[in-house]
């Protein structure tokens, strides 16, 4: 299934990796490297998938998350980071998250993680 996914990530290079691993997979992507731009571009494209990097300046992906799910309950957010701890995987889960992904990103897991994500998508 093709879907239109917002990869949220301060790091250029980590956008473009995963960008490029999205596309070759036959999915739109539209990137941000910040929290509020990820906002904005949330309600301008209504993207089916958000993956969202956690450790950025300025806007954490906690606080993104929170008002993503705030804004539109049904928003569809996978988080990705460096941080493996336990207690992590499971704020994010209560903020709504619908997946986790330690960096850096390998392309099966990105692939598996987008794919339960989009679960239950009607497009």
């Amino acid at each position: 299934m093709k879907a239109k996914i917002l990869i949220v990530d301060d790091s250029s290079m980590s956008r473009r990796i995963v960008r490029g691993f999205l596309e070759l997979a036959g999915h739109e992507v539209i990137e941000a490297a910040d929290g509020e731009t990820a906002l904005n571009r949330y309600s301008v494209e209504k993207p089916d998938l958000v993956l969202l990097d956690l450790v950025m300046s300025g806007m954490s992906g906690l606080e993104v998350l929170q008002k993503l799910r705030q804004n539109d309950s049904e928003a569809r957010v996978i988080i990705a980071t460096a941080d493996v701890q336990t207690s992590t995987r499971e704020m994010v889960a209560q903020a709504g998250s619908r997946g986790f992904l330690n960096k850096p990103i390998r392309k099966e897991e990105l692939l598996s993680a987008v794919n339960s994500g989009l679960g239950g998508l009607n497009s």
